[in-house]
């Protein structure tokens, strides 16, 4: 999608036209602006009375006291209050809270062995095979973004709504990504979500940090267009249903039932998927299940682990690393893998956090049987993929990463590639 100059024209004059008060007045602020409103009102009015009964009392008195009651007003009209959520405001006579939030970033990529083709950050699934060395240096400020969240109380609970964007939207590998890509666009009400969000089979919470922007094989990493119900029973459990997009070509929506609990120690959870897969007209039902906990080994360490087992993926993203479905005939082939991501992260001082983290994905199959026959040898039998990152904060809202990361591949037929970057970069918050 283009870049609308016309929209970005108009998020700029409204952010600029919010007054300079937008985000310092608190709603105790404005609640003393309205106390002192009445209060001159009322004095006015008694004033009013007392000239009714002595006309001669001088007419100037109340032109004073409109003039006061005048530069609250005015004061009132200009304030916006805090909102109900971290970092958002509220216009005057509105209830709805607005957060606005993103970064700009800057990401430094140098490869010591070959380049993987078609991305800037790791893309171990098409890692150059054999001894290559050919690897090349990249800057790169796309994956900078931007996003609006709002907040709405209502009788039953809050209505909620995000927008998110960022600038690397995929365009083929002969042109620049550097073009706007929809992440986040949904709506939140009463348990139920609509809209394109993370997709309800993806372990978010126990999926490490890195520098990398890909992070990982072996989680799932997909933002679909969603329906999900939420049932939260906080003694008992949060249970999710969710209806999916498909990949590319299907036609059947995918079917996700998650469950997680909550303890003082960490989290633990359960998923459970139902997608189509279509190649060429012909489609086949596979199935997915997931496994994710997290323990807190002190106040600021936490060791996070997370398994995956699914039955093929058309578009690399319910699981991370896993081959796509192939055509045998009449019969779709699903490839069946695992995939495991283990992570480990501390927080070393406010200034300070830092996250070792592997991941690792691999095919039941083997040269000789249907699977492989059809989709070839060199399909991935094996990947694994380790980094070892760090973020230091200077100062207030930027961020400085680095990040060293490793990792081979092999295929079913026994070719291998091996991958070792280093990822700096600089990443700059607003709210």
């Amino acid at each position: 999608m283009k870049l609308n100059h016309t929209f970005l024209a108009l998020l700029a004059a409204g952010l600029c036209s919010l007054p300079p008060a937008a985000f310092a007045q608190s709603a105790k602020d404005f609640e003393e602006m309205r106390n002192e409103l009445k209060a001159l009102r009322a004095e006015l009015n008694q004033l009013k009375a007392q000239q009714a009964q002595a006309p001669a009392a001088p007419a100037a008195s109340a032109s004073a006291w409109n003039d006061r009651i005048e530069a609250v007003e005015l004061k009132q009209k200009d304030a916006v209050v805090l909102g109900d959520i971290p970092g958002s405001f509220r216009l005057p006579g509105s209830e709805t809270s607005i957060r606005v939030y993103g970064f700009a970033e800057a990401n430094m990529v140098k490869d010591f062995k070959g380049t993987a083709p078609g991305d800037n950050f790791t893309n171990l699934m098409e890692q150059p095979l054999g001894e290559s060395r050919q690897g090349k240096s990249s800057l790169t400020a796309q994956t900078s973004r931007f996003g609006f969240e709002t907040s709405t109380p209502t009788s039953i609970g809050t209505f909620n709504t995000k927008i998110e964007a960022d600038f690397y939207a995929y365009c083929g590998a002969e042109c620049n990504r550097n073009r706007l890509r929809l992440r986040h666009a949904y709506g939140e009400y009463a348990g139920w979500l609509i809209g394109q969000t993370w997709s309800t089979f993806m372990d978010t919470d126990n999926l490490p940090e890195t520098v990398d922007f890909n992070g990982p094989p072996g989680a799932t990493f997909r933002r679909p267009a969603q329906i999900r119900y939420t049932y939260n029973n906080p003694d008992l459990a949060k249970f999710q249903f969710a209806l999916e997009e498909p990949t590319d070509g299907a036609k059947g929506l995918n079917f996700v039932a998650r469950v997680d609990k909550a303890f003082d120690w960490g989290n633990v959870n359960a998923r459970l998927l139902s997608h189509e897969q279509r190649v060429d007209g012909v489609s086949k039902r596979g199935l997915g299940v997931g496994v994710g906990a997290g323990y807190k080994i002190t106040g600021t360490t936490t060791l996070m682990a997370q398994y995956t087992r699914l039955d093929g993926d058309g578009d690399g993203a319910y699981l991370v690393g896993a081959n796509y479905p192939v055509l045998d005939g009449g019969t779709v082939r699903l490839d069946r893998s695992h995939g495991v991501v283990i992570g480990l992260s501390n927080v070393f001082s406010e200034k300070m956090r830092g996250t070792v983290s592997l991941g690792a994905v691999r095919s039941r199959h083997r040269l000789g049987d249907d699977y492989v026959n059809a989709y070839g040898g060199e399909g991935n039998h094996k990947l694994y993929q380790w980094h070892a990152g760090m973020y230091y904060l200077p100062i207030k809202n930027v961020e400085l990463g680095s990040e060293l990361i490793g990792g081979r591949r092999t295929t079913f037929d026994g070719q291998k590639g091996d991958m070792l970057r280093l990822n700096l970069q600089a990443r700059y918050l607003f709210n």
